[in-house]
């Protein structure tokens, strides 16, 4: 729900913080005051279009920011996190700044938007009904989510959606397999001969780097073995060999270091590099023991190695790339034998078909059955609002061919007036209707539909009397089920009202802008929450006009419900 709105330089309003509540809450005050200004500022943060007009004279740029309460709208939260929009926990700020030379920019949570994200958001949260309509249920899309959602068909909705997907990419591998089935074929067999020649050669991963070492190894075994037996018998083996050399200075040393200790470390340092000799020259021996020169192996590996280059050579390949590089033609083949199957991609293509049909038979059945429901339901309501011989009506229009969202297009109808023709209801001419046939399906619709705010714009337009008392009684309804904003001239509305705000006009002089010695006179809307004493005052004004009088406001606070 909207929790906070921030405006400041906004066509008359200089600053204002609005902090709002749950349930239902009725702006009211004099014409021109600027009720419908703090709606129109509200839709600017929700993505309407800017205009360098709408800035208040004097300043530089208007910045209105929204704070909205979004802990129940679950989708909306997702969608932040895939659009990387993400703010506190619960929370999302919209905020939009106009400048002086018309540019606006948007942000989302302090990210920087674009006006379609912002859009997307708004649609979310906020459905504005009036003239000024920012509205879902003018949209074909919404109104077909509202059926179903009132009728408990989303599920079986978004099934007839996943099936129409699956239906129609099938049947599209079906038309590109017979647009280009002369291409594939020739990719086909060419993949065929590659993969037939990889497996023959069966590459292995990690085989060309073991290879390599084995052939350098092989390529040089008698060099190694004769370094490794020269090196142990120069340390072992030979006249003056190494090891023996140092065992006879260990010895005399030990002799000597009876008369001086400090020899010590060094005798225990030179017999640690015997042990090590003595280890090296063993580990030699046993090298030397292992190399073995075996050609007829060298000769294998330098075959497999020309083979590996050979195929590396012929599919622009490096040779250790070759294992996966087999892998991917393989997989590649298989696709093609699968999708060049075009019998099989009919029947399967059919059954998909099918199964489409049969889910979305079951969803038209139920939006049937819903929708003349509906249609009563609405007339009915309608009829409460004085649109004596108005009618409401569903229209469920069939689609041949099908569609994600079923076999027909949801549609709503109205007739405003008895005996008129029913229309689409985006082509309602008549603001003040469009808000009472909009007031009528949302209460009836409250608890499917999903947007957590409603803001009314002169619902009351033409209307007065008992069908204005209706009105407030349908609004305080809706506003048990979600927050609820009336722009009202109508008591009986107000009256209803949760709480009430007043809206008013008012001038401050404007130092530094002065014409004869007289400071120029500024315009602005300040906004009050009338506790008791001021609601019984403003229905009072509502009622009686210029000139309040007792009368008029006991009038007034048995309209309240105040004793």
């Amino acid at each position: 729900m909207l929790a906070h709105l921030s405006i400041r330089d906004f066509v008359i309003v200089d600053q204002l913080e609005l902090e709002f509540r749950r349930g239902f809450t009725a702006l009211t005050g004099e014409t021109g005051a600027g009720k419908s200004i703090l709606i129109d500022a509200l839709a600017l943060a929700l993505g309407e279009r800017a205009d360098a007009l709408q800035i208040r004279s004097g300043a530089e740029r208007a910045d209105v920011s929204a704070e909205f309460d979004i802990t129940a709208v679950a989708g909306l939260r997702q969608w932040l996190q895939e659009q990387a929009l993400e703010g506190d926990v619960g929370t999302l700020l919209l905020r939009r700044v106009v400048d002086r030379n018309g540019r606006s920019r948007a942000f989302i949570n302090g990210h920087a938007a674009t006006l379609a994200q912002l859009r997307e958001a708004g649609e979310a949260l906020v459905d504005i009904h009036g003239q000024h309509a920012h509205q879902s249920l003018l949209r074909a899309d919404a109104q077909r989510q509202l059926l179903d959602g009132h009728a408990g068909l989303a599920a079986t909705a978004a099934e007839v959606s996943a099936a129409y997907r699956e239906w129609q990419n099938l049947a599209q591998a079906r038309i590109e397999y017979e647009t280009h089935a002369a291409i594939r074929n020739a990719e086909r067999e060419q993949l065929s001969w590659q993969v037939d020649d990889l497996k023959a050669l069966a590459p292995v991963a990690g085989e060309w780097e073991q290879l390599q070492s084995e052939h350098t190894r092989l390529s040089h075994a008698a060099s190694l073995i004769d370094g490794a037996r020269s090196a142990m018998e120069a340390l072992t083996e030979s006249d003056g060999a190494t090891v023996a050399s140092l065992s006879a200075v260990i010895s005399k040393l030990s002799a000597l270091s009876g008369y001086d200790a400090k020899l010590d470390p060094i005798i225990e340092l030179l017999s640690s590099a015997e042990v090590q000799l003595q280890e090296a020259a063993h580990g030699l021996r046993n090298y030397a023991d292992r190399v073995d020169l075996d050609p007829s192996r060298l000769s294998e590996v330098e075959q497999r190695v020309e083979s590996l280059h050979g195929a590396s050579r012929k599919f622009r390949q490096r040779p250790e790339n070759l294992p996966d590089f087999a892998e991917k033609l393989a997989a590649r083949l298989s696709e093609l034998e699968v999708s060049s199957d075009i019998e099989l991609l009919s029947r399967r293509e059919q059954a998909a078909h099918s199964a489409y049909l049969a889910v979305a038979s079951n969803l038209t059945a139920g939006r049937r059955k819903a929708a003349t429901k509906l249609s009563k339901e609405v007339t009915a309501a309608m009829k409460e609002l004085a649109m004596a011989g108005a009618r409401f009506e569903v229209s469920l229009r069939p689609v041949p061919e099908g569609s994600s969202g079923g076999d027909e297009q949801v549609e709503f109808l109205v007739a405003a007036n008895a005996g008129s023709e029913l229309r689409p209801l985006a082509k309602v001419a008549s603001g003040g209707e469009l808000s009472r046939i909009s007031l009528s399906i949302q209460v009836i619709t409250s608890k499917a539909a999903a947007v957590p705010t409603l803001i009314f714009d002169e619902v009351d337009a033409g209307i007065g009397g008992g069908v204005a008392e209706v009105v407030g009684r349908k609004l305080r309804a809706l506003g048990d089920e979600r927050q609820v904003l009336c722009v009202t001239h109508l008591p009986q509305v107000a009256a209803q009202a949760g709480e009430q705000w007043s809206v008013r006009k008012g001038s401050d002089k404007m130092p530094g802008r002065q014409k004869k010695g007289d400071a120029a006179l500024a315009t602005h809307s300040r906004v009050e929450v009338l506790d008791r004493d001021g609601r019984i005052e403003e229905v009072a004004r509502m009622l009686g006009g210029v000139e309040i009088t007792a009368t008029t406001r006991r009038h007034a606070s048995e309209m309240l419900g105040f004793k």
